[in-house]
């Protein structure tokens, strides 16, 4: 099943992309392991500066679960735990990828799409996309794991809107609710996307892990150590800072090397 979750590079960009467009890229148990591996092995590579991740075609960034697997995977309290435990070390595994993490959304991001879009750190979506989360008509409920992510981006009150309604609505309220960061006409997503991995990319690397390991600290409700407040500081030992503050006197374009 290595083949329904795909890595592709250019650079230190890598792209990962959910293939299954048959199903509008519904997600089986399997990828939705693979994609955990593949996350945590991306993760450790200090080459790389941005990860996309993307579904095969233009249809879907994802339509969901593969409900049809259901019946074999989930039909009890017990299967149900432990599919739950694969999702939610999926979720984990993007929402603590080292690397900045931009989603690139064609159609249809629903229920366990939305789940892995929310986790990104930038989301990108054309204008006739559609999102939501309909688990109400399926009788089953979103587990902790996966509200996580909704209720960081849109809040109590949006997340419990889309829960509660199973409303699938469209990108312009999509992106009222928080839910994207930007939405450009539907045959510009694919430039967009890539345009914003460049940008990120060409910053320095260090910076961007430790922006995105500040920030995510911050979202917790406990204070900072002071081992914790020193290590924002710790970027004016590096050699990117030197190479950066060179540069900019230097009125040249830095070339940074992650060190």
């Amino acid at each position: 099943m290595s083949d329904t979750v795909m890595i592709s590079r250019q650079g230190n960009i890598a792209t990962v992309t959910l293939n299954n467009p048959e199903r509008l890229n519904a997600l089986s148990r399997a990828m939705w392991e693979r994609l955990g591996a593949v996350m945590a092995e991306l993760s450790a590579d200090d080459s790389l500066r941005c990860i996309v991740i993307r579904g095969a075609g233009t249809k879907a960034f994802a339509a969901g679960a593969d409900i049809a697997e259901f019946g074999r995977e989930r039909a009890n309290v017990a299967q149900a735990r432990e599919y739950g435990h694969a999702i939610e070390h999926t979720l984990r595994a993007i929402a603590h990828c080292r690397h900045p993490v931009v989603a690139m959304i064609y159609g249809a991001c629903i229920g366990g799409g939305l789940e892995i879009a929310c986790l990104c750190d930038l989301r990108i979506c054309g204008e006739s996309s559609r999102f939501g989360v309909p688990v109400k008509n399926l009788g089953l409920v979103m587990a902790y794991a996966e509200l996580r992510g909704l209720i960081e981006l849109c809040g109590k009150a949006g997340a419990l809107e889309i829960a509660l309604e199973g409303r699938v609505f469209g990108a312009a309220e999509a992106k009222a609710m928080g839910l994207v960061n930007r939405v450009v006409p539907d045959d510009r997503v694919e430039e967009e996307a890539h345009a914003t991995a460049r940008r990120i990319a060409e910053g320095a690397p260090l910076v961007a892990r430790w922006h995105k390991k500040f920030i995510n600290r911050l979202m917790e409700q406990r204070p900072l150590s002071a081992e914790e407040y020193d290590e924002s500081f710790t970027c004016f030992g590096t050699e990117d800072y030197r190479i950066g503050r060179d540069a900019f006197l230097a009125k040249k374009k830095p070339e940074f090397k992650g060190k």
